[in-house]
């Protein structure tokens, strides 16, 4: 059964969430186009009910795969996914349960004969471990793959309706966070059109032209309408706590964020490059997220219901908390609908 938590309110202990719902105000039970296909959830190792990472982010046409581990082509069957809808591909680093998954993937893609171009990002540090990845099999190659290695900090994709940047972690070896920006735009004001006379395919027009004469009068947009900023979406794997995760996170409207381990482990955490719950929960706090989903967690945890590591990231961060389940699917909030 899949549990979510909430955290609602300072002293209050975390809210478990009927399946299938999302916590108020974050999204609706219906369709999204904008929507997280968790297709793995374990840390370094997987377990009996959690596969290796792997995680799908559609976003109106464009799909972007963080990290494919291992039995990433499997788990997009169970999710009722194809490989068409594959359009980015991001790896944070190069240890194997981030990246395992990336031969059959491409393998699956070149199956299917997906003809669009797809991008690579990854750590331009391990260029030789993503080409051994990529041909790592004998197959007939007809992806359109175009690698995107990263060197440091800053953009490395543009699309039409957004960007994504790139931040340096600090894992046990080169590792990279990811951050999607989508650029902004302006809401429509029904009163205002109204008050204009202005209805139907007009509203179009002014939207294209920026200018429209309406009667004897010249409307400009910006008379109608209002800045609307575009959403935003960070991708925090393996790292200790660093400035670049805040950066990251820096008013998301949802953080994926890894916590492989309890605050009690918070050593372990350290020496092996990780964040507890509670670390996780601090960024998306200070960050001013709207939506933290943890993941990534470790095998030690297999047999707890996983209510403890909520509770521990919702102690530091005031908004909704899910704890990722392999399969979930999980709508983008709506910038329509404010956090209460």
């Amino acid at each position: 059964m899949v549990r979510r938590w909430l955290r609602r309110g300072a002293g209050r202990q975390p809210v478990r969430l009927q399946p299938g719902r999302p916590p108020p105000g974050v999204g609706s039970v219906a369709v999204s186009d904008r929507e997280l296909v968790v297709l793995g959830t374990a840390g370094q190792a997987p377990t009996r009910s959690r596969n290796h990472n792997g995680y799908l982010l559609l976003w109106d046409g464009e799909g972007l795969l963080f990290d494919p581990g291992e039995g990433t082509q499997r788990q997009m069957l169970f999710a009722g996914v194809t490989a068409s809808r594959i359009t980015r591909i991001c790896i944070t680093h190069f240890h194997a349960d981030h990246c395992l998954g990336l031969p059959g993937v491409l393998a699956r893609m070149s199956l299917d004969r997906v003809l669009h171009p797809v991008d690579a990002c990854y750590p331009a540090q391990h260029r030789e471990v993503f080409t051994r990845l990529r041909h790592a099999a004998l197959f007939r190659d007809a992806v359109d793959l175009r690698e995107r290695p990263a060197e440091a900090a800053g953009p490395v994709l543009r699309a039409a309706a957004f960007g994504v940047e790139a931040r340096p972690l600090s894992h046990t070896i080169a590792a990279l966070g990811y951050r999607l920006v989508e650029a902004g735009g302006r809401r429509m004001l029904p009163d205002r059109l109204a008050a204009f006379g202005i209805t139907g395919p007009d509203i179009g027009r002014l939207q294209r032209e920026g200018r429209l004469v309406a009667g004897a009068r010249l409307v400009t947009i910006e008379q109608v309408s209002e800045p609307r900023r575009g959403q935003r979406f960070a991708f925090i794997m393996d790292t200790r706590l660093c400035d670049a995760a805040f950066e990251l996170a820096d008013g998301a409207d949802m953080v994926v964020c890894e916590s492989t381990f309890a605050d009690t482990e918070a050593g372990l955490a350290r020496e092996y490059g990780h964040l507890t719950a509670g670390q996780a929960g601090r960024i998306a706090a200070e960050s001013r997220a709207r939506l933290l989903v943890l993941t990534h967690f470790s095998q030690r945890y297999e047999h707890d219901d996983g209510q403890r590591l909520a509770a521990q990231a919702a102690t530091a961060f005031g908004g909704p908390v899910i704890l990722a389940q392999d399969l979930d699917r999980i709508p983008v909030p709506s910038r329509h609908l404010p956090i209460t």
